[in-house]
């Protein structure tokens, strides 16, 4: 490896691979530092195909082993795709019953694979989960294919090496939010630029730009995040003249709009008596999602716009993450609100919360970015090397900033879009170090400071748990003993010299890499991810709903050890912690399912998902498992109602969907504070059969007590007696067929 390495970037040449013309002057035809020539033949193709090969197979271990112990991972999410499963109309338009009455808060495109794999092979775990998984593994081998094509197959190896070691890339390849897919498909219109830059044709930039509308129907404006370094990368280094770089870049903002906004203008045209309420929303329509809810609201925070986290909803109700549900309190640290991700700032990406998901190796990656540009700062303006750093920087830049300094919410699970730009920097940016080290001393101490800073920080982070107490040790010796073998093989000349310096490269990567890989082995050691993926120990004082509780980002409550939850554990679960809401009868099995159509409950699972509660106890909308008793109940009486139940919101709905397979209607959506059902929807429903029976509250009673539907259930609808369908958690239910008594 070490006399690959030495070859540097050369190496691409010595494989016999294309040469485009913007590589033909520079590192590869430039003479190489006296220090150390390297050999006259290239390594054989055998090596790069068997390293390749090694890499793939370890994704494939890292996102599938164990895959189907995570249940159905986030409910919500699941729900929909087994209501888009069994309905054309719930498919389109993303809803999250089968009968179309409310959209989850995503545009569908992730879930509509989600919902065909379920329709092929039928609804289960590994049906629903798999797809994520395909898609991690497909990122990490486009990285090396684009890596490769520039730099060699040695950096490409690192660079996917790099990608697939990163905790929260494992986390959600193992988990069924769309992240997965929106990264591939960003790494796709990183794809379609380069190859624009290197061909100089218009073809590749606007396939580039598809695929990144693709992602801008996964996940919306997130998807737009890539898009000032593709533009300003190409604008900059592109060959041709800058009127031509100019068109080439409006054609591909035409099909990046169209593209985009296709679902959005179709669903928007169509009249809203016959289609779902667009849930997150506050007027019921795509391009307010947008701009509000999954938009500027996550950047500028609660209160900017009516329906925004903190700001009010039609009719005076708090807003997704507002008053009630949401709303930071001291510190920002509430439910919903920045506490997610801590507090917005330069150092937000290395606090508790996200620095073990994403930063292990953030130093590293801007010394690579930093050696990359100097080693290209005489080269001609389309030097594409040159290129690949300014993309993949600009990419890793502009995250960094907006997750940073992001007021509205932010979950550390979103940056997994930064793994991609830090193993694309990692992997090339090595062996430019490494080049930088061999040519002299002024630019030979940039590769031991860089492995030794980004050494330190690895174990800054280790520290935060008492989870393997080991590998600190080992990260210092490692780190330690490479800095001086790279210093003492600087000062020997000799083939002694070399030995140590090799030696000592090794070391370095063992130490920057040992962190990253024991904290992404977590989730395959834990099993469930719970409803917000993340990586590592209990005890590193991660916080958000798949990483502990807020409030322990101190350190571990009493009990907690090594990353272990003491029995009967409450608050915000990770990996593992949740305990399963099985019943046993083994009820559970959704039922109504389409003709043909297999449905499979989790191996080694019970049907419900592990996910746990989705707020304080309390909250609106808090998760509760399904009750066999309840929904028994609901069967037996329903009699011709289209909905089995209506729930105050979607994550009240979901397991009773997963458990039954019929339509429950998510009053409210995803936070129970959408404008949907208006009182007069909702007694057209019962006035029409179609709803027979209303769920209420939680812990803290029926919803929003204070709202004009809550008074309107509770004035015509009769409470049924707990007693016959085993009242739990303070839950009220309904029935709106016999008008309440007074």
């Amino acid at each position: 490896m070490a006399t690959t390495l030495e070859r540097g970037i050369g190496s691409a040449r010595a494989e016999a691979l294309p040469t485009p013309p913007f590589e033909q002057s520079g590192l590869l035809g430039q003479t190489l530092p006296r220090w150390q020539r390297p050999s006259s033949f290239p390594p054989p193709r055998f090596w790069s195909r068997a390293a390749l090969v090694a890499v793939a197979a370890l994704a494939v271990f890292f996102y599938t082993w164990g895959l189907a112990r995570n249940g159905y991972a986030n409910e919500y999410y699941a729900a929909a795709v087994l209501s888009m499963a069994q309905s054309w109309k719930a498919f389109f338009f993303g809803s999250i019953d089968a009968l179309g009455f409310i959209t989850v808060d995503k545009p569908p495109f992730a879930f509509w694979v989600q919902a065909l794999s379920a329709r092929v092979f039928g609804f289960s775990s590994w049906s629903i989960l798999l797809p994520q998984a395909a898609a991690g593994v497909a990122t990490v081998l486009a990285l090396y294919h684009l890596t490769r094509r520039t730099f060699g197959a040695l950096a490409a190896t690192l660079a996917a090496l790099v990608l697939v070691l990163t905790p929260i890339t494992v986390a959600i390849a193992r988990d069924n939010l769309p992240d997965a897919a929106l990264v591939l498909l960003l790494v796709g219109g990183a794809w379609g630029t380069l190859n624009g830059l290197r061909s100089g044709r218009l073809r590749p930039l606007l396939v580039g730009a598809a695929l990144v509308g693709l992602g801008f129907n996964t996940k919306m404006l997130q998807a737009y995040l890539v898009v000032p370094s593709f533009v300003l990368t190409y604008l900059a280094l592109a060959p041709g003249s800058l009127r031509r770089r100019i068109g080439y870049l409006a054609a591909a903002g035409v099909v990046l709009a169209v593209v985009s906004a296709s679902w959005m203008l179709v669903v928007d045209a169509i009249p809203a008596s016959q289609r779902p309420y667009i849930g997150g929303s506050t007027d019921n329509s795509v391009l307010e999602l947008v701009l509000g809810y999954n938009g500027l609201a996550r950047i500028l925070g609660r209160g900017w716009m009516p329906g925004s986290p903190g700001g009010p909803l039609p009719g005076g109700e708090p807003g997704p993450g507002g008053p009630g549900f949401g709303g930071p309190g001291p510190g920002g640290s509430g439910f919903g609100g920045p506490g997610f991700g801590g507090q917005a700032g330069w150092l937000r990406l290395f606090n508790a919360q996200v620095g073990g998901q994403i930063s292990w190796l953030l130093p590293l990656a801007a010394a690579s970015l930093l050696a990359g540009l100097i080693a290209r700062r005489r080269q001609p303006r389309t030097d594409g090397v040159r290129a690949w750093y300014l993309l993949w920087g600009g990419w890793l830049a502009t995250h960094f900033l907006v997750f940073s300094f992001a007021e509205g919410i932010f979950h550390p699970y979103y940056t997994v879009d930064m793994a991609p730009a830090i193993a694309a920097l990692c992997g090339p940016g090595i062996a430019a170090l490494w080049d930088l080290y061999r040519r002299g001393w002024r630019t030979a101490w940039l590769l031991p400071a860089s492995l030794g800073a980004t050494a330190a920080w690895a174990i800054a982070l280790l520290s935060r748990s008492a989870w393997l107490p080991w590998l600190r040790p080992v990260v210092l010796a490692a780190a330690a003993l490479a800095i001086v073998g790279l210093l003492a093989g600087r000062l020997v000349a000799s083939g002694t010299g070399r030995l140590a310096a090799r030696t000592a490269l090794a070391l370095g990567l063992v130490a920057v890499l040992a962190g990253p890989t024991a904290w992404a082995s977590t989730p395959l050691q834990n099993g469930a991810l719970g409803v917000i993926p993340a990586a590592g120990p209990m005890d590193a004082g991660a916080s958000g709903f798949g990483g502990g509780r807020p409030d322990l980002a101190g350190g571990p409550p009493p009990g907690f050890a090594g990353g272990a939850a003491p029995p009967g554990a409450r608050g915000f679960p990770r990996a593992g912690q949740v305990p399963r809401n099985a019943d046993a009868n083994g009820s559970g099995l959704p039922g109504g399912m389409p003709p043909g159509m297999p449905f499979q409950a989790p191996s080694g699972a019970d049907a419900f998902a592990p996910g746990g509660g989705m707020g304080p106890p309390g909250a609106p909308g808090e998760r509760q498992p399904a009750s066999p008793a309840l929904i028994a109940y609901l069967e037996q009486h329903r009699g011709s109602a289209a909905y089995l139940v209506a729930v105050d919101g979607a994550n009240s709905a979901a397991p009773q969907i997963l458990a039954t397979g019929q339509p429950v209607m998510a009053m409210g959506g995803f936070s129970g504070s959408d404008p949907a059902p208006t009182t007069a929807q909702l007694q057209a429903l019962v006035a029409s059969g179609d709803l027979r029976f209303v769920l209420g509250g939680g812990r803290g009673g029926f919803g929003r007590g204070g709202s004009e539907r809550t008074r309107w259930v509770q004035a015509n609808c009769a409470p049924v007696d707990p007693s016959v369908y085993g009242g739990q958690g303070g839950q009220q239910l309904y029935d709106c067929t016999t008008r309440a008594t007074f």
